[in-house]
């Protein structure tokens, strides 16, 4: 453990030094040096092992993942997020089964030649399902929403519904009969699919209503600022698990509780914590972050996991290779289509994905295939990691430049978030800039689906105005807390 702690440190300090470089960032770094130290481990221990700790699924998806996911949406720019949202659903469920397919078929075609095991239909699927997802984490790691707000919002968001996708996906290969497929059984993914979708982004939406209803009515700022904290940490840790518990999806769940959470809950607290809830939920979701990296870059080198491809490196190989090759591949053939789709929606340049950002986003066993299929993977993490994440940055600035004033002028334009000091939830317009303007009604869908910002952001805040704030508080609303200025200045005025 204490050698683990100075790891984190170390990552963290290096990771400042090299924060001005245009290739390397936090992610790869605390993969390199869990790499470097796993090399030094398996050294001193003479082969045996490169684990510095034991690595649990329950450690990752029960402790890391939630504040990783929770911070996204409590910090995401939301008018992003939801002016493109009928888009990132087509990334996200659209785009995973075009993306599971291919690589499912590719998998089938392509292994039975390699002989690397007695696998089976539902074990290609499953293969599909696993590689198809995409990995939010990283993300975080290496886009900037204030450069890149459509970028990131796309990329993110499809990561998350993308995570609700491949759960139906890979639960339904583990229980439906494969031997018999027929339309049913693709009607009933479909239901699971939007039962999981929609039952996920409610509990969200709830855990995050209940937190800011409870703190708006009890004002615990008039006695200890720390429960408000921990009530907004303990309600979003609860909304994941109560997820997890029901089979739902943890991670589409925790999501929306911190973007419901930043709308209301965020701003019926007092001053102090706001502060010490924007600087705890991002340190937490740091921490975790470069912890996974780092023991990722330790467990590439488990010695247990190569010796069983020992005898056959060359399949290794080309498993990881054709896996690579098949993951571009289905990214290509969803990410151009669904994106020509979507732009016939806009007619707003800026808003439409360019060709170039097209291109930017494109348990151990001891049986022999499962043990190439572990090993493939990890490499596959490896350089898509190292390889992808060293190449995004240059290529966003090269593909995508931006001046200065530019950026000054989006971020001005863009809704504030407890990164700053507001955080509304739809649109960048103040309620003063919507009244007295003329809105031309939508004549049709297209014009409804064309004009996001004039018609859906203020029917939305129209509604948030007249019946959520009242309720839930949010943006406006002033916590009264005995013995604070505001009291002060409210018995001034009543003397």
């Amino acid at each position: 453990m204490n050698l683990f702690v100075a790891l984190l440190l170390a990552c963290i300090v290096i990771g400042h030094l090299l924060e001005e470089n245009r290739w390397v960032n936090e992610s790869i770094t605390a993969l390199l040096i869990g790499v470097c130290t796993g090399v030094v481990i398996l050294l001193i221990s003479r082969g045996k092992s490169s684990h510095l700790l034991v690595f649990s699924e329950d450690l990752f998806f029960i402790y890391l993942l939630p504040p990783i996911i929770f911070n996204a949406g409590f910090q995401v720019k939301k008018k992003q997020f939801f002016v493109n949202f009928m888009t990132i659903v087509m990334f996200g469920a659209i785009g995973t089964l075009v993306s599971c397919t291919i690589i499912s078929l590719g998998a089938t075609q392509f292994f039975k030649k390699l002989d690397i095991g007695t696998l089976e239909l539902g074990d290609f699927l499953a293969i599909g399902a696993i590689f198809a997802a995409t990995d939010s984490v990283c993300t975080l790691q290496v886009l900037n929403q204030d450069e890149t707000p459509l970028l990131y919002s796309l990329v993110f968001g499809e990561g998350v519904v993308n995570d609700a996708t491949s759960v139906v996906l890979f639960n339904a290969i583990q229980s439906f009969d494969l031997t018999h497929i027929d339309s049913s059984i693709a009607l009933h993914f479909m239901g699971n699919f939007l039962y999981l979708f929609f039952a996920s982004t409610m509990l969200g939406v709830f855990a995050g209503l209940l937190s800011a209803y409870i703190i708006k009515k009890l004002y615990f700022g008039r006695h200890s600022t720390d429960r408000e904290v921990a009530l907004m940490m303990l309600m979003a840790y609860l909304s994941y698990i109560l997820a997890e518990l029901f089979y739902l999806s943890g991670i589409l769940t925790v999501f929306f509780c911190g973007i419901v959470m930043s709308h209301y809950t965020w701003h019926n607290v007092t001053e102090s914590s706001r502060v010490t809830t924007k600087h705890a939920f991002a340190t937490l979701s740091f921490l975790a972050e470069t912890f996974i990296f780092l023991y990722v870059g330790m467990d590439a080198l488990d010695i247990e996991k190569w010796r069983f491809v020992s005898d056959s490196p060359g399949t290794s190989v080309a498993v990881s290779s054709i896996l690579l090759g098949l993951i571009m591949l289905g990214r290509a053939a969803f990410i151009f289509p669904l994106s020509f789709l979507s732009n016939l929606t806009k007619k707003n340049q800026h808003d439409k994905i360019s060709l170039r950002q097209q291109f930017t986003r494109s348990g151990h066993t001891q049986l022999r295939a499962n043990a190439i299929m572990i090993t493939s993977t990890i490499t596959v993490v490896l350089v898509s990691t190292v390889v992808f994440g060293l190449m995004t940055k240059p290529l966003i600035r090269f593909l995508l430049p931006h001046s200065p004033k530019q950026t000054t002028s989006m971020l001005s334009s863009e809704p504030t978030s407890p990164k700053s000091v507001i955080v509304p939830l739809l649109g960048q317009d103040s309620v003063d800039d919507l009244v007295g303007q003329d809105f031309r009604r939508p004549a049709s869908l297209r014009d409804l689906l064309t004009t996001p910002t004039h018609t859906v952001h203020r029917y939305w805040r129209k509604f948030d105005n007249a019946f959520m704030r009242p309720v839930f508080g949010g943006r406006g609303f002033v916590p009264f807390v005995p013995g604070s200025p505001t009291e002060r200045d409210n018995n001034v005025q009543w003397q």
